[in-house]
């Protein structure tokens, strides 16, 4: 590793001294705080409001009941990036508790908060529909959500092979709803100057916020600026546009003033989304050998009565394993509750709980080692398409993890430390790309420093970090001589935050215009730009060598401006790879777990993962990424989960007194992250992909696959928690 290739945190000092500034950190002069009122019902309409009490507190100015419809140009927005069609405050329909049914506004945020709990609400209730209970329906073909994928996919005959194969295990594994809870809540300062406005937003992608907000209001996208340099955690919760943020904005032109609105850790359960409850059928069919002959994979996500939300677990039962007959479908069950949306690692994160623990099963019952039956069905090329892999050496993440584990020596049927049951398991991992266009400015000035502009902002993966360091290694610099200017839709179009095409696109980009800075540096010598390397502060030809300070002060400017971007084929503003070929990130998760069986209490005691994706920018950020991921994996495997009251039609817990989540006790010091040598020709010139989602797909199915090598039992829904492992029926 060399020094730049393991650069600290740039963005690490402003973080931990509190300097780095958030959406609720900024204020306006003249703004009102906006508290929402949150419908007790999860089924019905509003029939009237008391309001009396509430505006006689001292410093409450307004109890918004109702804001005006957003513009015709609204219906016309794709989805995603918008969330849901479906606004509150619009009318009077009650889909499901939590629903904001009034907004208050007052001069404090303490004013705001008591006047909230004295706006009486008056409901005529009707029948809810439990979303988990809801009959499984194919998802509507208007959903843009569903038509991020197919609902349904064919290959050969997969239900003859299936009936044909000697060797069949069919399986049902569920995983509960789960949110996000990104440390900082969303939040959104809106302030209009005449038919201008201006957000402070807590967003992954402000470029689709300030479409959406345009659209809404009838106005062009440069009329709407968003600034969001930093980010508090996103995992998805805010990589799209959710109703708080046009209610916000509307509210501030209803009535003339900056409106701020932090939602509060209730509101962040009831009005962004979350990851849905799924059931999963899986069937595999294999010969006596372990090759696979049938693989189907079928399954249910809950969704709102207001929009269809499509979580593709089904995705990697398409691109793992060679197998000639593939059957895969999608459902969902509609019901009384606030819209799901994507979380860190969606669609492969599910797929590989269920596919990980059903191979484990096949392994199990074909008396072969797990690691040997997926070196048996190894695909070589996508199972789908039959396209060659842009680059992939799983191969050598199963080797290589397999030594640093010691998975071929592990004693297997499980072990005793003391009063504990030790079991070892492992899982594939596996993540789709997707690439964005993206825009990037590099300065470089002539005392040698130079900054990297483009409107992308910073959630906590390492993007402050890495494109500086990008810019820095194309111009020789040190990193500290380079500074990101970010967060901001007047600068240089930046693709979304997501989808694991941050580095990968705007890495391109800034890459492009570093690189346009030398060529532009090159032709004020009239040397040729392709010859010309950078060093150290200097342009070098051959034996020439002249400084950038030089360089600038001979040609009378203070500054020369590189530009780049990420052009995608035919125009468009996002792939999931080059032609011709598939793309997709992949690794090998191996984890050792203890299990008490008097109390049920299960334990990390150690993991390896080793992944294969392309070149690795930084690997110091790489692998806080990926233990990151880990941790999320756990919280997935053994403790997460949001459950739905049948009885009242609400989340049983809303905030973070009722939800398990892991803490640094949950995580023992062992965890060793690594990669493969790899370089990815055909995604971009820095030959790298995205990490921040494979790094938590796998880890439920290997967690769960330790604890049947363990224990003899076989969990096959999530979380894994004390009662499934005490529980004798199991």
């Amino acid at each position: 590793m060399t020094p730049m290739r393991g650069a600290t945190r740039q963005d690490g000092p402003i973080k931990v001294t509190g300097a780095a500034a958030y959406a609720a950190d900024y204020n306006a002069a003249g703004q009102l705080y906006a508290v929402l009122v949150a419908a007790t019902i999860p089924a019905g309409r509003v029939t009237g409001y008391a309001t009396d009490e509430a505006l006689a507190q001292r410093g409450v100015v307004h109890v918004l009941t109702g804001l005006p419809p957003v513009d015709e140009a609204f219906a016309a927005l794709p989805s995603p990036p918008l969330a849901t069609r479906f606004l509150p405050l619009q009318s009077d329909e009650v889909h499901y508790w939590g629903q904001p049914v009034a907004m208050v506004l007052a001069e404090s945020l303490e004013a705001a908060e008591d006047a909230a709990t004295r706006v009486r609400v008056h409901y005529e209730r009707e029948p809810f529909i439990k979303p988990d209970t809801a009959v499984a329906v194919p998802p509507s073909t208007q959903s843009g959500y569903a038509m991020l994928d197919a609902a349904e996919f064919r290959k050969g005959d997969a239900a003859g092979a299936l009936a044909a194969a000697p060797v069949r295990v069919e399986s049902t594994y569920t995983q509960p709803s789960r949110h996000g809870n990104p440390m900082e809540p969303s939040a959104i300062l809106a302030e209009w100057h005449d038919d201008r406005l201006t957000v402070h937003d807590s967003v992954q992608h402000m470029y689709a916020v300030q479409d959406t907000l345009a659209a809404a209001f009838g106005i062009s996208s440069d009329q709407v600026r968003v600034i969001a340099p930093h980010t508090g955690g996103g995992f998805g919760t805010k990589a799209f546009v959710w109703p708080h943020e046009i209610l916000a904005a509307m509210a501030a032109k209803a009535v003339g003033r900056p409106v701020k609105l932090v939602l509060t850790r209730q509101d962040m359960y009831s009005i962004v989304g979350y990851q849905p409850l799924m059931e999963h059928r899986v069937s595999l069919g294999a010969d006596d050998g372990g090759a696979l002959q049938a693989l189907v994979h079928e399954v249910d996500n809950v969704t709102a009565v207001t929009d269809d939300y499509v979580e593709f677990g089904t995705g990697p039962a398409r691109a793992l394993y060679a197998v000639e007959n593939i059957s895969t479908s999608q459902r969902v069950r509609r019901g009384n509750v606030n819209l799901s949306s994507f979380m860190r690692s969606p669609i492969d994160g599910p797929g590989t709980w269920a596919l990980g623990s059903a191979m484990d099963e096949l392994a199990h019952t074909l008396s072969m080692d797990p690691l040997t039956l997926r070196l048996v069905n190894h695909a070589d090329t996508d199972p789908s398409s039959g396209a060659p892999w842009s680059s992939k050496k799983l191969k050598e993440a199963y080797e290589e993890g397999a030594r640093r584990f010691g998975w071929w020596e592990r004693p297997k049927g499980g072990t005793r430390d003391g009063h504990w049951l030790i079991g070892c398991g492992m899982a594939d991992c596996t993540q789709g790309q997707f690439r964005f266009t993206s825009k990037a400015r590099v300065r470089l000035r002539a005392d040698g420093t130079a900054s990297v502009e483009a409107g992308y902002t910073d959630i906590g993966a390492g993007a402050t970090t890495i494109f500086p360091q990008i810019a820095a290694e194309t111009l020789g610099l040190d990193i500290h001589a380079v500074k990101g200017v970010a967060g901001d839709t007047h600068l240089p179009y930046a693709g979304p935050h997501y989808g694991s095409g941050t580095t990968l696109a705007m890495g391109t980009a800034v890459h492009g215009a570093a690189n346009d800075v030398l060529r532009r540096l090159a032709e004020t010598l009239s040397w040729p730009p392709e010859e010309v390397r950078a060093e150290s502060g200097a342009l070098v030809w051959h034996d020439r060598r002249r400084p950038y300070g030089e360089i600038l002060h001979a040609a009378g400017v203070e500054e020369v401006v590189g530009h780049g971007e990420m052009v995608l084929p035919g125009g468009a503003s996002a792939d999931a790879g080059a032609p011709g070929v598939s793309t997709r990130t992949f690794g090998a998760m191996f984890v050792e777990v203890g299990v008490d069986p008097d109390l049920g209490l299960l334990r990390l005691r150690r993991a390896t993962g080793v992944y294969s994706v392309g070149a690795v920018v930084n690997e110091r950020t790489a692998r806080s990424q990926m233990i990151g991921g880990l941790v999320w994996g756990w919280g997935m495997a053994a403790m997460e989960a949001s459950h739905y009251e049948p009885q009242l039609g609400r989340w049983l817990s809303q905030d973070l007194a009722g939800v398990a989540l892991p803490v640094n006790a949950d995580i023992p010091p062992h965890i060793d992250m690594s990669f493969v040598d790899e370089f990815d020709p055909h995604v971009g010139p820095l030959g790298a992909k995205g990490i921040g989602e494979l790094s938590a797909t796998g880890i439920a199915a290997a967690v769960a696959n330790a604890v049947f090598d363990a224990t003899g039992r076989r969990v096959r829904h999530l979380p894994i928690t004390p009662d499934k492992l005490l529980d004798p029926r199991m």
